[in-house]
């Protein structure tokens, strides 16, 4: 098979979260949103099960190559392996984790072997990995590892209609934030960034647009320094290699529809000064896409979501995005390639 017309693999997440039935809503509304061909590493009685109990009209089909996915597909959801445990939406078990573990361990393996066009990952429980074996704070320093980069080369990006935003720090307390920011770590992190939304997102010239960290990106110095220390140079050094980059600017004000037309993606200092505007604007569509892997990688921005797993009520909208945006940058690639 050509790299264009690969299926792209996706991985369960916790089978007692919503992972399941999203999945199969999406495969549901294949056509009608124009979704690209994907199978799903394990499950496939979890995923059958919620589909009934949700009210989701799926058929599935077990395959033992990824390559008979995009056959498949049209006719049924395609799913690779044996690997399953019962359907207990909300009820959080060992071996339930463990077949996420599996399944996303699978479905990375693919990814990076050229078997798959890229990796979409279903919602885990962090805390209920980290039982059963799972070392890294979340998926994206995961997949740093398994792709044998340093972490700081993984970026996490969110994107929705409305906005694109990227954590500079991520699963890190808020009050090591300030001992982790570095000039060098944002222009290595803003490096990718651009390099990125021209590749794998069809932006000639991207415009880049940085958040302070202090109230009034510090107010020449009265609320803080970081700005003049660490921020200011680091913007000043990228636009001296002819970045489109700018700022810092205050966060509080950045992400008005009129902030927001001025530029292509905003960086942040922190985990929730990125993810706070992005699931205010663009919940049910929010996709997190990790740059900077010689991968495509994208996930659903919305966790496990158990309270109402099981419900028939959880949106498939992050998931059809997180599909459809996977499926474009495959296709981009392969086309550069």
């Amino acid at each position: 098979m050509t790299p264009a017309s690969l299926p792209l693999a996706v991985s369960l997440g916790d089978p007692a979260g919503i992972g399941p039935e999203i999945i199969a809503a999406a495969w549901s509304r294949r056509e009608s949103d124009a979704i690209p061909p994907f199978f799903v590493t394990g499950g496939a009685g979890v995923i059958g099960t919620a589909a009934h109990s949700c009210g989701i009209p799926l058929r599935i089909e077990r395959i033992s190559k990824p390559e008979q996915a995009p056959q498949v597909f049209q006719r049924a959801l395609p799913v690779l392996g044996m690997a399953d445990h019962s359907y207990d939406p909300g009820t959080l078990l060992e071996a339930g984790a463990k077949l996420a573990l599996h399944s996303l361990e699978t479905a990375t393996k693919l990814a990076i072997s050229g078997e798959a066009a890229g990796l979409v990952t279903a919602p885990i429980s962090k805390a209920e990995l980290a039982n059963v074996g799972f070392k890294q704070p979340g998926q994206t320093e995961f997949l740093a590892d398994a792709c044998g980069l340093e972490r700081r080369d993984a970026v996490m990006m969110l994107a929705g209609p409305s906005l694109r935003a990227v954590p500079l720090t991520i699963h890190h307390a808020l009050a090591d934030v300030p001992t982790l920011l570095t000039s060098e770590l944002i222009c290595h992190r803003a490096r990718i960034v651009e390099a990125a939304l021209r590749d794998d997102f069809g932006i000639d010239n991207p415009r880049l647009a940085v958040c302070g960290l202090n109230p009034h990106a510090g107010e020449d110095g009265r609320f803080g320094d970081e700005e003049e220390r660490i921020i200011t140079p680091a913007i000043e050094e990228l636009r001296a290699e002819g970045m489109g980059i700018s700022g810092p600017y205050p966060a509080d004000a950045l992400f008005t529809p009129r902030a927001r037309s001025g530029y292509d993606v905003a960086l942040a200092m922190y985990h929730d000064q990125a993810l706070i505007p992005l699931k205010a604007l663009d919940f049910d569509e929010g996709v997190n896409v990790t740059l900077g892997l010689p991968i495509v990688r994208t996930s659903p921005d919305h966790g496990t979501a158990f309270d109402i797993a099981g419900k028939g009520i959880a949106d498939p909208g992050a998931m059809i995005a997180a599909l459809r945006m996977a499926g474009e940058m495959a296709t981009r690639r392969a086309a550069r390639d």
